[in-house]
Protein backbone atom coordinates (compact mmCIF):
# COMPACT_ATOMS: atom_id res chain seq x y z
CA UNK A 1 0.00 0.00 0.00
CA UNK A 2 0.95 3.72 -0.49
CA UNK A 3 1.11 6.49 1.93
CA UNK A 4 1.71 9.80 1.24
CA UNK A 5 4.72 11.48 3.57
CA UNK A 6 3.46 14.75 4.92
CA UNK A 7 5.66 17.42 6.57
CA UNK A 8 5.60 18.71 9.73
CA UNK A 9 3.17 21.60 9.03
CA UNK A 10 0.48 18.36 7.88
CA UNK A 11 0.65 18.97 4.01
CA UNK A 12 1.83 16.41 1.40
CA UNK A 13 5.53 16.39 -0.09
CA UNK A 14 4.63 15.15 -3.26
CA UNK A 15 6.70 11.60 -1.91
CA UNK A 16 5.24 8.62 -1.03
CA UNK A 17 6.37 5.47 0.74
CA UNK A 18 5.11 1.61 -0.08
CA UNK A 19 3.96 -0.24 3.14
CA UNK A 20 4.44 -3.75 1.46
CA UNK A 21 1.24 -5.92 1.98
CA UNK A 22 2.87 -9.27 3.16
CA UNK A 23 3.02 -6.87 6.36
CA UNK A 24 0.43 -4.61 6.32
CA UNK A 25 -2.00 -6.89 4.03
CA UNK A 26 -2.75 -10.20 5.61
CA UNK A 27 -5.47 -11.51 7.65
CA UNK A 28 -4.25 -10.72 11.01
CA UNK A 29 -4.68 -13.81 13.11
CA UNK A 30 -6.46 -12.73 16.61
CA UNK A 31 -5.20 -15.67 18.97
CA UNK A 32 -1.72 -15.25 18.23
CA UNK A 33 -2.17 -11.37 18.80
CA UNK A 34 -4.10 -12.20 22.31
CA UNK A 35 -0.65 -14.47 22.71
CA UNK A 36 2.04 -11.73 22.78
CA UNK A 37 -0.42 -9.56 24.83
CA UNK A 38 -0.32 -11.59 27.15
CA UNK A 39 3.14 -12.44 27.20
CA UNK A 40 3.91 -8.83 27.07
CA UNK A 41 1.56 -8.37 30.10
CA UNK A 42 2.78 -11.26 31.96
CA UNK A 43 6.40 -10.56 31.54
CA UNK A 44 5.61 -6.83 33.55
CA UNK A 45 4.41 -8.58 36.49
CA UNK A 46 7.03 -8.93 39.41
CA UNK A 47 5.80 -11.78 40.97
CA UNK A 48 7.63 -10.56 44.52
CA UNK A 49 4.17 -11.77 46.53
CA UNK A 50 5.32 -13.88 49.43
CA UNK A 51 3.74 -14.86 52.59
CA UNK A 52 4.85 -17.00 55.61
CA UNK A 53 3.76 -20.25 56.26
CA UNK A 54 3.35 -22.14 59.65
CA UNK A 55 7.05 -23.21 59.75
CA UNK A 56 8.26 -19.38 59.51
CA UNK A 57 5.77 -17.26 61.43
CA UNK A 58 7.10 -16.55 64.95
CA UNK A 59 5.96 -18.64 67.95
CA UNK A 60 6.64 -21.38 70.28
CA UNK A 61 6.66 -24.78 68.65
CA UNK A 62 5.33 -26.44 72.31
CA UNK A 63 2.19 -28.76 71.74
CA UNK A 64 -1.30 -26.20 73.53
CA UNK A 65 -2.00 -29.19 75.47
CA UNK A 66 -2.04 -33.02 75.15
CA UNK A 67 -3.78 -34.59 72.56
CA UNK A 68 -6.87 -36.46 74.76
CA UNK A 69 -8.67 -36.00 78.25
CA UNK A 70 -9.11 -32.26 78.18
CA UNK A 71 -12.34 -32.17 76.08
CA UNK A 72 -11.56 -30.07 73.61
CA UNK A 73 -10.29 -30.19 69.93
CA UNK A 74 -6.97 -31.22 68.94
CA UNK A 75 -4.01 -28.66 68.73
CA UNK A 76 -1.04 -28.42 68.01
CA UNK A 77 1.40 -25.53 68.24
CA UNK A 78 0.33 -21.70 68.11
CA UNK A 79 1.54 -20.80 64.34
CA UNK A 80 -1.29 -23.38 63.16
CA UNK A 81 -2.71 -21.23 60.38
CA UNK A 82 -6.40 -21.43 62.58
CA UNK A 83 -4.88 -19.13 64.70
CA UNK A 84 -4.48 -15.34 64.73
CA UNK A 85 -0.85 -15.02 63.90
CA UNK A 86 -0.24 -18.40 62.73
CA UNK A 87 0.73 -18.99 59.10
CA UNK A 88 -0.98 -18.81 55.77
CA UNK A 89 -2.04 -22.02 54.19
CA UNK A 90 -1.09 -22.43 50.05
CA UNK A 91 -0.41 -18.46 50.42
CA UNK A 92 1.75 -16.97 46.88
CA UNK A 93 5.04 -17.18 46.94
CA UNK A 94 7.62 -15.36 44.60
CA UNK A 95 7.16 -16.77 41.24
CA UNK A 96 8.09 -15.96 37.44
CA UNK A 97 5.02 -14.97 35.19
CA UNK A 98 6.77 -14.91 32.12
CA UNK A 99 6.59 -17.46 29.50
CA UNK A 100 8.16 -18.20 25.91
CA UNK A 101 6.55 -17.88 22.46
CA UNK A 102 8.36 -19.14 19.43
CA UNK A 103 9.29 -16.37 16.72
CA UNK A 104 7.17 -16.78 14.00
CA UNK A 105 4.49 -16.11 16.27
CA UNK A 106 5.58 -13.45 17.84
CA UNK A 107 6.03 -12.14 14.50
CA UNK A 108 2.81 -13.11 13.01
CA UNK A 109 1.38 -11.26 15.89
CA UNK A 110 3.21 -8.04 15.35
CA UNK A 111 2.11 -7.81 11.58
CA UNK A 112 -1.57 -8.91 12.06
CA UNK A 113 -1.26 -5.90 14.94
CA UNK A 114 0.11 -4.27 11.66
CA UNK A 115 -2.15 -4.93 9.44
CA UNK A 116 -5.33 -3.95 11.54
CA UNK A 117 -3.84 -0.36 11.89
CA UNK A 118 -4.18 -0.06 7.62
CA UNK A 119 -7.54 -1.42 7.34
CA UNK A 120 -8.11 1.57 9.66
CA UNK A 121 -6.00 3.88 8.17
CA UNK A 122 -4.33 4.52 11.64
CA UNK A 123 -0.75 4.93 10.14
CA UNK A 124 0.30 8.35 9.26
CA UNK A 125 3.89 8.81 7.87
CA UNK A 126 5.79 12.16 8.94
CA UNK A 127 8.79 13.34 7.13
CA UNK A 128 11.87 12.81 9.58
CA UNK A 129 12.05 15.05 12.43
CA UNK A 130 15.08 17.46 13.32
CA UNK A 131 15.09 18.99 16.29
CA UNK A 132 18.13 21.43 17.28
CA UNK A 133 17.15 21.18 20.57
CA UNK A 134 14.48 19.60 22.96
CA UNK A 135 11.08 21.17 22.74
CA UNK A 136 7.88 19.41 23.59
CA UNK A 137 5.68 22.77 22.51
CA UNK A 138 7.35 21.91 19.01
CA UNK A 139 6.41 18.04 19.04
CA UNK A 140 3.04 19.21 19.74
CA UNK A 141 2.78 21.39 17.29
CA UNK A 142 3.70 18.70 14.75
CA UNK A 143 1.28 16.15 16.07
CA UNK A 144 -1.70 18.78 15.82
CA UNK A 145 -0.68 20.03 12.32
CA UNK A 146 -1.18 16.06 11.59
CA UNK A 147 -4.34 16.07 13.26
CA UNK A 148 -3.03 13.35 15.67
CA UNK A 149 -2.76 15.72 18.78
CA UNK A 150 -5.57 14.61 20.67
CA UNK A 151 -4.84 10.70 20.27
CA UNK A 152 -3.30 7.83 21.96
CA UNK A 153 -0.40 7.24 19.53
CA UNK A 154 3.31 5.42 19.28
CA UNK A 155 5.78 7.29 17.31
CA UNK A 156 8.12 5.43 15.96
CA UNK A 157 11.56 6.47 14.50
CA UNK A 158 14.40 4.52 12.64
CA UNK A 159 16.89 5.40 15.30
CA UNK A 160 16.79 6.71 18.33
CA UNK A 161 16.78 10.53 18.64
CA UNK A 162 17.70 12.39 21.69
CA UNK A 163 16.14 15.92 21.14
CA UNK A 164 12.80 13.93 19.40
CA UNK A 165 12.73 11.48 22.55
CA UNK A 166 13.01 14.55 25.30
CA UNK A 167 10.72 16.49 23.22
CA UNK A 168 7.71 13.58 23.08
CA UNK A 169 8.20 11.84 26.67
CA UNK A 170 6.51 14.52 28.96
CA UNK A 171 3.46 13.94 26.06
CA UNK A 172 1.27 11.53 27.94
CA UNK A 173 -0.77 10.09 24.91
CA UNK A 174 2.67 9.78 23.29
CA UNK A 175 4.16 6.73 23.58
CA UNK A 176 7.85 7.36 21.27
CA UNK A 177 10.22 4.01 19.88
CA UNK A 178 12.64 2.88 17.78
CA UNK A 179 11.99 0.17 15.32
CA UNK A 180 13.77 -2.39 17.15
CA UNK A 181 11.51 -1.71 20.13
CA UNK A 182 8.09 -2.38 18.09
CA UNK A 183 6.09 -4.64 19.66
CA UNK A 184 2.19 -6.28 19.85
CA UNK A 185 0.94 -4.34 22.59
CA UNK A 186 2.36 -1.40 21.97
CA UNK A 187 0.93 -1.40 18.48
CA UNK A 188 -2.67 -2.59 19.97
CA UNK A 189 -2.50 0.04 22.70
CA UNK A 190 -2.28 2.91 20.74
CA UNK A 191 -5.16 4.02 18.41
CA UNK A 192 -2.75 5.98 15.78
CA UNK A 193 0.59 4.52 14.40
CA UNK A 194 3.09 7.48 13.07
CA UNK A 195 6.22 6.66 11.57
CA UNK A 196 8.81 8.67 9.85
CA UNK A 197 9.44 8.40 6.88
CA UNK A 198 13.06 6.73 7.38
CA UNK A 199 11.20 4.27 9.42
CA UNK A 200 8.46 3.47 6.96
CA UNK A 201 11.04 2.46 4.18
CA UNK A 202 12.60 0.17 6.21
CA UNK A 203 9.20 -1.65 6.65
CA UNK A 204 10.49 -2.76 2.49
CA UNK A 205 13.38 -5.28 4.68
CA UNK A 206 10.93 -8.01 6.11
CA UNK A 207 13.54 -9.37 8.01
CA UNK A 208 14.68 -6.27 9.52
CA UNK A 209 10.98 -5.44 10.50
CA UNK A 210 9.36 -8.41 11.97
CA UNK A 211 12.80 -9.04 14.44
CA UNK A 212 11.56 -8.57 18.05
CA UNK A 213 13.32 -6.81 20.40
Amino acid sequence: MQVEVLNIQGKGTGRSVELPDDIFAIEPNDHVMYLAVKQYLAAQRQGTNKVKTRAEVKGSSKKLHKQKGTGGSRKGNIRNPLYKGGGTIFGPKPRDYSFKLNKKVKDLAKISALSYKAKANAIVVVEDLNFEAPKTKAFTGVLNALNVGEKKLMFVSDVFNDNVELSLRNVPSVLGVSLSDLNTYDIVNSEVLVLTESAAKVFSDEEGIVAEA
